[in-house]
């Protein structure tokens, strides 16, 4: 039983730079997995329903996603995982972080701006796990460039090699519909944003007149040139090169108008990975082993805030998660139980009895656990951390009602352990320092913290460029070095030092001046994925 639910899991994250219409994606697919039945653009007058995985009250007023969605659903005998990511690059560690817990992805592209440098970014962190991708090009209804350049500029600027599954018809006003290159079908929709579109013709020969019946003559002439070539000009679809992370099968189509979503939806559970191994610091970890293991990617407080819930979420790596069952943390070395584990349809949350490997779990929290916490029936494993990059805008929270100080202290703690932001000490804790990698998260703590916590307060910038976890193998040098650089020591919430650069060029000289101290940019302290993420974030 265990080896066939495994096989029907797939677990993928949405990606794409901001507005390239990836929330609308995400939910037109659930509208064709017939998880909801009617979907509301996000950013659309008309329809006011806010976009369903968007459901921080923040998100809702600024047509932003800016934090990890979780959504299943069942379709043609598959589960369907899917984690929508936060497109806005000042949320990219959360993208980061989810696409750990991921087995493949849908890289969304917009055919106005084309390839954008969120993308290229996002896209260096797949790169990394070698993670499968498929891309839907999105937006076709809009006059945006011609499909070969788009193709050209994905292969050159991402560096994958690419293979067209479906094809447009005319683009912009002349767009008509897809023709699926894959299954020899012609996909004919009406401009409906809220309904799913049944207009779906089996045309196997491209030379039967019924084509030009469609979709009209000059229209059926330019199809049949443009699969020639791409029969010609493109390798073969390679199902072996896709899992492997080199060969990206392309899609087009228009999700708010529900354009070419249908064929992505039914090619992607075809071919897309079941739950592949994952890597721990001693061993790899097979999805079919029968103990259970997993980690947690994700926090989340105030999910529901009228229960003021706070929900870790964990990716079941192997074995079979059982409610009320004892589990080890391996972190605090203690068991516990979940007797209320959650499974998600956006911000609508079920109990469930099992989970498999693939599925995420929502596991309420009382404080016990951190990002990257292990769980497992008893052994010591430690999953490959995800850990937390090195911020680049510093700022001191300003208490602005004293008599919400223990609100406010609970609040901002909370969100550091979602991850939102790093809470840096000093002086005993009396200041407290928010280190993010983008302004849009000062405004989102802030607005966070007076809705759910009830505290108000406001940011004072200070003279930091660098946050770098320090440590030496000579305890004596590490002490001197606190005590000579006392006014940059800070400390993290693990009590940890970290040194405090005012500027870049100075970091440099007291790194050469300092050569016992070792300067880490990532919280693993290790040269390993992670830091080779920072570096393609440009940290």
């Amino acid at each position: 039983m265990q080896d066939q639910e495994i096989q029907k899991r797939r677990t993928f994250g949405i990606i794409s730079h901001p507005d390239a219409g990836k929330t609308t994606l995400t939910e037109k697919l659930l509208l064709f997995g017939g998880a909801i039945q009617t979907a509301g653009a996000v950013k659309s007058n008309k329809i006011t329903k806010a976009a369903t995985s968007d459901f921080m009250e923040i998100e809702k007023q600024r047509g932003i996603s800016v934090a990890t969605s979780v959504m299943g659903f069942e379709y043609k005998g598959y589960k369907v995982n899917i984690l929508d990511t936060p497109g806005h690059k000042d949320f990219a560690e959360d993208t980061f972080r989810t696409l750990t817990a991921v087995d493949s992805v849908i890289l969304v592209i917009d055919c106005v701006k084309g390839v954008e440098e969120q993308t290229r970014k996002l896209m260096e962190v797949c790169r990394m796990r070698n993670t499968p991708v498929i891309i839907f090009i999105n937006k076709m209804d809009r006059e945006g460039q011609d499909p070969y350049d788009l193709l050209d500029e994905v292969e050159k600027e991402l560096k994958l090699h690419t293979r067209p599954l479906t094809w447009p018809i005319g683009i912009g006003a002349s767009f008509q519909g897809v023709y699926n290159l894959f299954e020899k079908r012609l996909l004919l929709f009406s401009n409906t944003k809220t309904k799913k579109a049944d207009d779906i013709v089996t045309i196997s020969d491209l030379s039967d007149k019924e084509l030009d019946q469609r979709i009209g003559e000059k229209a059926a002439n330019q199809l049949r040139e443009d699969a020639e070539l791409i029969e010609g000009v493109f390798e073969p679809f390679d199902e072996d090169l896709y899992k492997e992370g080199y060969l990206a099968p392309v899609f087009f189509g228009s999700a708010v108008n529900n354009f070419g979503v249908q064929e992505l939806l039914d090619t992607f559970v075809r071919i897309a990975p079941a739950p592949r191994k994952r890597v721990a610091e001693s061993r790899e970890v097979m999805p079919d082993e029968k103990t259970f293991s997993g980690f947690i990617f994700k926090i989340h407080a105030n999910l529901d805030p009228n229960h003021r819930d706070r929900i870790a979420f964990c990716r079941v790596v192997s074995g079979t998660f059982e409610r009320n069952t004892f589990y080890y943390h391996t972190r605090q070395d203690k068991k516990l139980r979940f007797a209320n584990p959650n499974m998600f349809m956006a911000n609508e949350k079920s109990v469930v009895d099992e989970a498999f490997p693939g599925d995420v779990v929502g596991l309420y929290d009382t404080g016990n656990f951190k990002i990257g916490d292990t769980l497992t029936e008893g052994e010591k494993l430690q999953f490959q951390g995800i850990p937390s990059f090195s911020p680049e805008i510093f700022k001191e929270l300003i208490n602005k009602d004293p008599f919400k100080a223990k609100q406010l202290e609970k609040g901002i703690r909370q969100l550091t352990d979602e991850g939102v932001a790093q809470l840096f000490m000093q002086e005993q804790g009396s200041v407290k320092i928010i280190g993010t990698v983008g302004e849009l998260q000062f405004e989102v703590i802030q607005f966070r913290l007076l809705q759910e916590y009830g505290a108000a307060c406001s940011f004072h910038p200070v003279g930091y460029s660098k946050a770098c976890w320090i440590t030496s193998e000579d305890k004596v040098a590490l002490a001197n070095f606190i005590r000579m650089k006392s006014r940059y020591i800070c400390y993290d919430k693990e009590d940890r030092p970290v040194f405090m650069a005012d500027t870049i060029r100075n970091l440099k000289s007291v790194q050469d001046y300092y050569p016992a101290i070792s300067f880490h940019f990532t919280s693993e302290f290790k040269t390993d994925q992670a830091e080779i993420a920072a570096a393609a974030y440009g940290r």
